[in-house]
């Protein structure tokens, strides 16, 4: 297994900086994903890690070997592509060998490599079909299988899911993360589903305009987002953004912002700022899930701050119901329990869970 090393890796397409300074370190084995809005260069990132893209400044190491000039054949890397890429005259068995003829591999060793990738990934019964007969899921495996049967030492996948269904993305998610558990090669993931990045990542690389905002495990990215990009970006619904002032009660910090008909919410914080000078101006992070329908189990909850707000839209999807609040002049958007779903145009009693609440400088925008 090898690892990844990312140092001061730029990229330049004329006057237009592309990368800005990106350090990035995969751990042997690790699961890295990079996520990011379009045009964030997480794509453009992953095609100078191949070799497909030249470097304009900085270095990529591949294990103990540095790779700026070397030739994508010769990085021993497999990469996965969003549109299969596979010859659709020839058939599945002959598109996962076609590599290895390339490379003069033993026809012994040939063999013994598609039995071992397709039992691995369920597809002996597809070896004989071409990819025109093969649904989107079936073609997303031949084409891991093709890179599989190389036993690189970095795996690369570029959006590889995007061209599927829901229920097959969700499905195909499932057997990548069980694939990497059984193979165990590092692996860089691009995608701009931050569901996918949460779920499959071992580490989660969120980018925007050419930067790493944030690089670190999938709960500490969404509990402790690094700044408003990375909070607002990382969530379905998004994270609900507050601009608050910083107070106290009965000694002990808190936050205040107006509500409606000239109300105004006072809620404590937990986590400290003490020692932040009162009335200094803050933006409230607050997800969805951690508002809930006040109830006098809550009462005697560490944590727990109350108020309540007129209730606009109710958004039924089944498992939960989500619903659109208003604070003051801004819209507020909760998860709920079906058990606990507001009802339009209730004045409803809300209980904020103040214990994962995030406070952001309105300046920098960066996590206080």
């Amino acid at each position: 297994m090898s690892s990844l090393t990312i140092r001061n890796l730029r990229k330049n397409f004329g006057a237009v900086e592309v990368l800005k300074g990106i350090d990035l370190e995969a751990r042997a084995g690790e699961f890295i994903a990079l996520v990011g809005p379009s045009g964030c260069g997480k794509s453009t990132l992953l095609a100078m890690i191949a070799g497909l893209e030249s470097v304009t400044s900085g270095e990529i190491w591949i294990g103990d070997r540095l790779v700026n000039s070397v030739a994508p054949k010769d990085r021993d890397i497999a990469m996965v592509f969003q549109s299969y890429a596979l010859y659709p005259t020839m058939t599945v068995r002959e598109n996962m060998l076609f590599g290895m003829e390339s490379r003069g591999v033993p026809k012994p060793q040939q063999q013994e490599a598609i039995a071992r990738v397709a039992a691995l990934l369920q597809i002996e019964a597809l070896l004989n079909r071409k990819p025109g007969q093969l649904s989107g899921g079936q073609r997303q495996r031949v084409a891991m299988g093709r890179a599989l049967v190389r036993d690189p030492l970095l795996f690369l996948f570029d959006e590889p899911l995007s061209n599927l269904d829901a229920k097959l993305r969700v499905d195909m998610r499932t057997e990548i993360k069980k694939l990497h558990h059984r193979v165990g090669k590092t692996t860089i993931y691009v995608t701009h589903d931050q569901v996918e990045a949460m779920t499959l990542a071992s580490r989660i690389a969120v980018m925007h305009q050419g930067e790493v905002q944030q690089f670190d495990e999938p709960e500490v990215v969404y509990n402790r987002p690094a700044n408003i990009f990375v909070a607002g970006f990382m969530g379905s619904p998004a994270m609900n953004f507050i601009a608050a002032e910083l107070t106290t009660i009965d000694g002990k910090p808190a936050v205040t912002f107006p509500l409606a008909n000239g109300r105004t919410a006072a809620l404590a914080l937990h986590n400290g700022a003490a020692d932040r000078a009162s009335g200094k101006q803050v933006v409230l992070g607050i997800r969805p899930e951690h508002l809930s329908r006040h109830n006098p189990e809550l009462a005697g909850k560490g944590g727990i701050a109350t108020l309540t707000a007129p209730v606009e839209v109710v958004e039924p999807t089944g498992a939960e119901t989500m619903a659109v609040m208003r604070f003051g002049e801004l819209e507020v958007v909760g998860r709920f329990a079906p058990a606990e779903a507001p009802r339009m145009g209730e004045d409803m009693p809300l209980a904020v869970d103040m214990t994962h609440a995030c406070l952001f400088d309105p300046a920098t925008q960066r996590l206080i």
